[in-house]
């Protein structure tokens, strides 16, 4: 719903009466509508990091941070996380509706028949030193997917567009496992047709073609979950940089590409990574408590790393979804013995009992069990950002495909304010001194 509504705005010389649009959206905040504040009073909106500003429309995600509610479509993230598949999400998100048996049995075999990358693509991984990050030759070989498949690139043709989908969500798992076996020197595992997504990643992965890989079904359940938490979380870090890259009509893998490299950062995608640093660092349950008053220490720098969210003021939804599997693939594993597993799950119950994480509402939220998880399932940490870049590459291109769908979209343009220096002329050299 718009209706217009006056505002008063003041600033060092006068008050200025503009008329912008009040905007309700299906649920949540309502918003003001600012793009006409430019033209009728020569004032931007300032706003870093733009923690106050919808720089879109969407109808793929909805969070509400305060109450702790994730949704996909209008489907809670608790229902969607137990009762469907990573695939059936994938459809979702795109598609706008979860399929029905024939339109998922059409999308497995679209991925299923997509998974193999061009020959010469994997030619690419020898062209890196062996200890080089994954996510470094992950960035390189997706983004050079638009030099092999450039047969559907037309980002206003709907098929081209689902086309460029179907190959992302299949290849980047495929791309994922042979950065991770290039790293180590084992050769590539193909992937196997007979195989579901996630069996085939982790086939992939963790197998070797010296034996045959059977897959653990608790195991494969775990893997899946976590993909489905990860697939979309709204308008973040990684998600803009997709929209404002594909804003330009860049190619779908470029826009991927974009998005990796922002999910790279420690900031946004490294803090599961970061939960098993900070285990490893307080080393054993008997170092706990040392810990745990450093955390509470407002002058240390230490900080508990998985507890509490920027967006989540309560618990994180995904975070008790989370728990339950990692309780799950420890148990099938006998892993709660394990030092390390040992002392996270210490943490955890001090955590969720002491009245300074309670107060201050640090709960464990998914980084924090996520990591464990990825740890137990044999999954090295230096590969735990391509795996969340893995299951958030659907969130990336349903979000891309919107954008690119919204005939209203342009290309995205933030203003600035300048502090620099005024006007100045140009001195000769011989009369210029060092300031």
């Amino acid at each position: 719903m718009n209706t217009e509504r006056n505002y008063t705005l003041n600033d060092e010389n006068a008050s200025l009466i503009c008329k912008l649009p009040f905007i309700s959206g299906s649920v949540g905040p309502n918003v003001i509508d600012i793009q006409a504040l430019y033209k009728q009073t020569g004032l931007f909106a300032l706003d870093p990091g733009f923690t106050s500003t919808a720089s879109c429309r969407s109808k793929i995600t909805y969070i509400d941070g305060e109450a702790g509610i994730l949704l996909y479509r209008g489907y809670p993230i608790e229902q969607l996380a137990e009762h469907c598949s990573f695939l059936e999400v994938c459809y979702l998100l795109m598609q706008g509706n979860l399929p029905t048996q024939d339109q998922l049995d059409q999308l497995i075999n679209q991925v299923t028949h997509h998974t193999l990358l061009h020959d010469q693509l994997t030619n690419f991984f020898s062209g890196f030193r062996r200890d080089a990050h994954p996510m470094a030759i992950m960035l390189a070989v997706v983004g050079a997917l638009s030099a092999f498949y450039h047969d559907a690139l037309d980002i206003h043709s709907k098929d081209d567009r689902d086309l460029c989908a179907i190959r992302i969500i299949a290849k980047i798992p495929t791309i994922v496992a042979m950065s991770y076996k290039y790293s180590i020197g084992l050769p590539f595992m193909f992937p196997k047709n007979n195989l579901s997504y996630v069996e085939n990643f982790m086939c992939m992965m963790l197998g070797n073609p010296c034996e045959t890989f059977i897959p653990n079904p608790v195991m494969v359940r775990a893997l899946d979950r976590i993909l489905i938490l990860h697939a979309d979380h709204e308008q973040n870090a990684s998600t803009s940089t997709v929209r404002l890259a594909g804003s330009s009509g860049a190619n779908p893998y470029a826009c991927i590409t974009s998005g990796i490299a922002c999910l790279w950062g420690p900031a946004h995608g490294g803090a599961n990574e970061a939960v098993l640093n900070m285990l490893m660092e307080i080393g054993d349950v008997s170092n706990i408590n040392h810990y745990i008053k450093r955390a509470k220490d407002k002058n240390d720098p230490f900080r508990l790393m998985g507890f509490g969210h920027r967006v989540y003021k309560n618990h994180d939804p995904r975070a008790k979804l989370m728990r339950a599997t990692c309780h799950e693939v420890l148990d099938e594993l006998g892993l709660h013995d394990d030092p390390l597993f040992k002392l996270a799950l210490k943490l955890e119950g001090i955590a969720l009992e002491d009245d300074y994480f309670i107060n201050k509402k640090l709960y464990p939220n998914v980084d924090f069990y996520s990591g464990i998880v990825l740890k137990a399932l044999g999954i090295p940490s230096n590969m735990f950002t391509a795996m969340f870049a893995m299951g958030r590459s659907i969130g990336w291109i349903s979000h891309w495909d919107e954008m690119i769908s919204d005939p209203a979209q342009k290309i995205g343009r933030p203003r600035q304010l300048y502090t620099g220096e005024t006007h100045r002329d140009v001195t000769k050299i011989t009369d210029r001194i060092v300031k």
